[in-house]
């Protein structure tokens, strides 16, 4: 049991590498592939679309088959799928690899989530802010460590390493006792079909994957165009390498925060404000002309955009049976994989006839619904304890 945190550490960790690596990789990836805005766009909402029915189903696995057996298999997917990106040279090759990458990340991600309150005692926002704050690591060490790796050696090289480095989770799941992870009751957890009914009937869940809906896009959104918008500026590569880097980091220390200042019941509140200053930043990522207010307003994005997911996860874990948790988790990133895959597609397309700059209005217009969402869960009492 000593090896449940580690564990659930080395798993959060490559899932940041996952949400970050397309963002990371983009310009090297594009170049060798010969696609343009729009075709990175569709790799983005690929990675988005497949989360659709792999967590979903991964929900169901991780409830009624076991935890254990669903992390290795997302972690040993995650390894192929980054050892096929690292030998894809047509677009077609890259797209069954982020299809695979995909399905890997859902696996892995949704036992993730279910573990964290078990991980992590306490309240449940903060043990979602603090876990997430470990994931926002791995998103921060990524374009650090990947972007300067892949000029030393080569795109191929330093995927294929990341490939390995994915099976660590795997590894050390084989020392965790997983039968005493179980939620208390669930031997007595509701059929398959009453499960996902009780959790169907529920609004706070719905409007919980409505939060995601809106909110992912923005994340990977920003991660995977927040280069070439500073580019547009006229920002050298490695500065805008470093902001994307303090993207993360501010988007990490600001989950940290929250973790260790949020008082229970404020969780519908914070979000609605984090939804509103989202919509403030990417506006003015629209509207700034300057390379300086660009790059502030890059980080100021972190700092608003790192506690949204965490504190909605909360909410939703807040309200259904511990029993139920991976289809809750399925459930979650099924609505929010549809707009996952829309959003992304709209900016890519608008911003291949226009520019990436006017592109983000679609993300801004986005963070408006993330707005309203917030709203609603705020009427209905978005509390958890």
């Amino acid at each position: 049991m000593s090896l449940v945190q580690p564990m659930l550490v080395a798993a959060l960790l490559v899932g940041g590498l996952g949400v970050a690596l397309l963002g990371t990789v983009k310009v090297p990836l594009a170049s060798r592939l010969r696609i343009d805005e729009a075709r990175v766009g569709g790799l983005v909402s690929l990675f988005g679309f497949v989360l659709i029915p792999v967590i979903l189903t991964a929900g169901f696995l991780s409830d009624l088959v076991g935890r254990q057996a669903v992390l290795v298999g997302g972690c040993g997917l995650m390894a192929a799928s980054l050892l096929l990106l690292a030998r894809a040279r047509t677009y077609l090759w890259a797209l069954a690899s982020v299809l695979l990458f995909s399905a890997a990340w859902a696996l892995l991600i949704n036992v993730a989530n279910v573990l964290t309150p078990l991980a992590f005692p306490g309240g449940l926002a903060f043990a979602t802010n603090l876990a997430n704050a470990v994931f926002g690591l791995g998103a921060f060490l990524t374009p650090l460590l990947v972007a300067p790796l892949v000029r030393r050696t080569s795109l191929a090289a330093a995927l294929s390493a990341l490939g390995l480095l994915a099976l660590t989770p795997a590894l050390l799941s084989l020392a965790v006792d997983f039968a005493a992870l179980s939620p208390a009751g669930a031997a007595g957890a509701p059929a398959p079909s009453a499960g996902i009914g009780t959790l169907l009937a529920n609004p706070v869940v719905w409007l919980c994957g409505l939060a995601l809906f809106f909110y992912g896009p923005l994340e990977a959104s920003l991660a995977a165009w927040a280069t070439t918008l500073l580019g547009e500026r006229g920002v050298q590569e490695q500065a805008a390498a470093r902001a994307l880097s303090g993207f993360w980091l501010a988007y990490m220390l600001s989950r940290l925060a929250t973790a260790l200042s949020l008082p229970p019941g404020w969780e519908a509140a914070l979000t609605l404000v984090l939804a509103l200053a989202c919509a403030g930043v990417l506006l003015g990522l629209v509207l700034s002309r300057g390379q300086g207010a660009a790059l502030a307003l890059v980080v100021a994005a972190g700092v608003v955009f790192g506690p949204i997911f965490p504190t909605v996860l909360a909410i939703l874990l807040g309200h259904a049976p511990a029993a139920l948790h991976g289809r809750a988790v399925g459930v979650f990133f099924a609505v929010g994989g549809v707009g996952w895959t829309v959003i992304p597609i709209l900016l890519g397309v608008y911003a291949s006839r226009t520019s990436v700059r006017r592109g983000f209005l679609v993300a801004a217009g986005a963070a408006v619904g993330l707005s309203l969402v917030a709203v609603g869960l705020l009427a209905l009492g978005g509390r958890v304890s």
